[in-house]
């Protein structure tokens, strides 16, 4: 199952979740105020919106996720990849390192990802 698409200002709704899970209805309004100016009911549209398309679930006013934060973070760069870069990774790790210098770290972090344990999601290696 695709992760399913969450558009940037229900990203920033979920970074609050994420953070404060598992919380009610009522306190996730709170934090949406204080932090997104938002209104009560825009933050029940929200709710309402993402829990239809089943990125979170509100049972009995307590919202939690059932998509996490890596899951979204993954979605989006698989389709900022296949968008943008016609599905080349190379074609967009060549584009975010020209365009920003890599540190020393940064450079054998990525090594380290890339010659990872090919059995391990998220390690490096092909995916199966």
């Amino acid at each position: 199952m695709s992760t399913p698409k969450i558009f940037e200002s229900e990203y920033r709704f979920m970074l609050i979740l994420w953070e404060n899970e598992q919380l009610s209805a009522a306190a996730l309004a709170v934090l949406c105020k204080e932090r997104l100016g938002w209104s009560r009911t825009t933050t029940y549209t929200v709710i309402k919106r993402l829990s239809e398309r089943g990125v979170l679930k509100n049972e009995g006013g307590a919202v939690s996720s059932l998509v996490s934060k890596s899951e979204a973070q993954t979605a989006e760069i698989d389709e900022l990849v296949e968008k943008t870069f016609e599905g080349s990774l190379p074609a967009f790790i060549a584009a975010f390192a020209n365009h920003r210098r890599l540190t020393e770290s940064e450079r054998e972090e990525l090594l380290r990802l890339i010659d990872g344990p090919a059995d391990e999601p998220g390690k490096g290696g092909k995916k199966p």
